[in-house]
C-alpha cells in the first residue's frame, strides 16, 4: 500500500548519499568507524550517572542542601538542552567528526575540573561536560543515518547498548573503587577522563579521512536532485510539524523519567535503610536489563504491528517498577528495577530510532536530532530537579513516583504521534 512516507523516502535517500559532506566509511574502515563511534557514545552518560551514587557525599563535603543537591544533577540535562541548538552551527563550522573529536576533549577536561575542590569547579565542570556531550547527543543519529545508512537499525542498537552500558558502569563501581582505593569521590570521579580521552584517540583515524581533513573550506550546501532542494530543514518548519513534536515530546518525557531516576534512586533506597553501595549496585543493575532492551528496539519498533505496541509496553514496564518502588522498594528492589530498566531502556532505543526513523536523510536527521533533544532534554531537567523539590516539600517519595507515573501517561500519548509510519514535514 502506498503512502506519503514509501513514495518519499526513495527519492530522499539519494540525496543523502551525495550529501560530500558526510562521507561513509566503506570495506575495512567500517569495522574501525564502528568501533570508534561505540567508544564514543559508551562516554556520553558515565560523566552523569557517575554521580548519583556518591551525590550524598558530594552534598555533605560541599554543604549542600537538597535544592543544591538536585541543582548538580540537573546542570548537565539542561546543558543537553541548550546546548544541542548550538550544534548545527558548530557542525556547519567544524564538520561532525571534526565536532565530535573536540566535544570528547572538552569532556575530558569538565571531568576534570569538576574533580577539583570547590563547588565553582564542581558546577563549572560538570557544565563543561553536559555541554560536550550535548553536542554528542545532537551528532550521533545524524552520524548513523549517514555513515552507516545501511547498518541503521544495528547501530542504533549498538549505540542506545552503549549509553546503557556506560551508565551501568559508572554507576555499579563508583562506590566500591572508594571502598577498595580508600580514594575520596573526588578522585574516583576524576578517573572517567581517562575513557573520553581514549574515545578521543580512537576518534582520530576519522579525521583523516581526506574529505574530512579541511571541514572549513567546505560548507553543508543544499545537494539539487531532479529540480528539488535536499538541504537541511529549518528548525522553524520543524516546529510547524506534527511529527517533530511528538517525536520531541517522546523524548523529552522518557528522558525526564530516566535521569530523575538516575539522579534519586539512590538516596530513594538509602532512605529505606538499603547501604549506599548496595543502593548504587542496584541503580547500576537496572542498566543491564536496560541494555538489553535498547538493543533489542529498533528490531521491535521495525516488526511490532500496530506500531504503538512497543511504546505501550515501555511505559507498562516503567509504571510496574514505579509502582514497585511504592509498596516495597527493598524487599522487591532486584523485581522493580529489572522491570523499570527494560521498560527506560525500551524507551530510550524507540526514541533515539524515531529521531532515525521520521527522517527521510541525513540532513533532516540533523535538525531533527537538534530539535527533539534540545526541547526534550529542557524538559527532562525538570525530572531530578522536581523530584528533589517534591521529597523536600512532601518528606517522602510518595508524591514524587505519583508524579512520576503521571509523566507516563503523557509520554503515552506522545507515543501515538511518533511511532506513526511517516517523515516529519511529509505532504498530507
Amino acid at each position: 500500500m502506498n503512502s506519503p512516507v514509501t513514495q518519499q523516502a526513495p527519492a530522499a535517500r539519494p540525496s543523502a548519499s551525495r550529501q560530500p559532506s558526510l562521507p561513509g566509511p566503506a570495506g575495512a574502515r567500517t569495522v574501525q568507524a564502528a568501533f570508534a563511534f561505540g567508544l564514543a557514545a559508551l562516554n556520553l552518560r558515565i560523566a552523569v550517572a557517575s554521580l548519583s551514587p556518591v551525590l550524598t557525599e558530594v552534598q555533605r563535603d560541599e554543604h549542600l542542601s537538597s535544592f543544591g543537591g538536585g541543582a548538580l544533577s540537573t546542570v548537565p540535562v539542561v546543558c543537553f538542552g541548550a546546548f544541542a541548538f548550538l550544534t548545527p552551527r558548530l557542525t556547519r563550522r567544524f564538520g561532525p567528526h571534526h565536532l565530535l573529536w573536540y566535544a570528547l576533549l572538552a569532556l575530558t577536561g569538565g571531568i576534570v575540573l569538576r574533580s577539583v575542590p570547590g563547588v565553582p569547579a564542581l558546577f563549572g565542570g560538570t557544565l563543561i561536560a553536559g555541554a560536550a556531550i550535548a553536542v554528542g547527543n545532537v551528532l550521533m543519529p545524524q552520524l548513523i543515518k549517514h555513515d552507516f545508512a545501511g547498518r541503521a537499525g544495528l547501530m542504533l542498537g549498538c549505540y542506545s547498548l552503549a549509553l546503557s552500558g556506560g551508565a551501568a558502569l559508572a554507576a555499579g563501581v563508583v562506590v566500591p573503587l572508594e571502598s577498595a582505593t580508600g580514594w575520596s569521590w573526588r578522585q574516583v570521579l576524576a578517573l572517567w577522563a581517562i575513557p573520553s580521552l581514549i574515545a578521543a584517540l580512537a576518534w582520530l583515524p576519522e579525521l583523516l579521512v581526506p574529505d574530512r581533513r579541511s571541514p572549513n573550506r567546505r560548507r553543508q550546501e543544499p545537494v539539487k536532485q531532479g529540480g528539488a532542494d535536499t538541504a537541511a530543514p529549518t528548525l522553524r518548519a520543524l516546529w510547524r510539524d506534527r511529527t517533530a513534536w511528538a517525536v520531541t515530546l517522546y523524548m523529552g518525557l522518557q528522558s525526564l523519567g530516566y535521569y530523575a531516576i538516575l539522579s534519586w534512586l539512590p538516596t530513594l533506597l538509602q532512605d529505606h535503610g538499603m547501604s549506599d553501595s548496595q543502593a548504587g549496585w542496584l541503580l547500576s543493575f537496572s542498566s543491564f536489563p536496560g541494555m538489553a532492551a535498547s538493543f533489542a528496539a529498533p528490531w521491535l519498533q521495525q516488526r511490532l504491528r500496530p506500531a504503538f505496541v512497543a511504546p505501550l509496553a515501555a511505559a507498562l514496564l516503567c509504571a510496574t517498577g514505579f509502582v514497585g518502588l511504592l509498596t516495597s522498594p527493598v524487599s522487591g528492589a532486584y523485581l522493580w528495577m529489572t522491570v523499570l530498566g527494560l521498560g527506560q531502556g525500551l524507551a530510550i532505543g524507540l526514541a533515539l530510532g524515531y529521531i532515525v526513523a521520521r527522517s527521510p536523510d541525513a540532513h533532516h536527521t540533523g535538525r531533527l536530532s537538534t530539535m527533539a533533544q534540545g526541547i526534550g532534554y529542557l524538559i527532562a531537567c525538570l525530572g531530578p530537579l522536581g523530584l528533589g523539590l517534591l521529597h523536600s516539600a512532601s518528606g517522602g517519595w510518595s508524591l514524587p513516583v505519583a508524579v512520576l507515573l503521571a509523566v507516563l501517561v503523557a509520554q503515552t500519548v506522545a507515543a501515538f504521534g511518533a511511532s506513526r509510519d511517516r517523515h516529519v514535514l511529509a505532504s498530507s
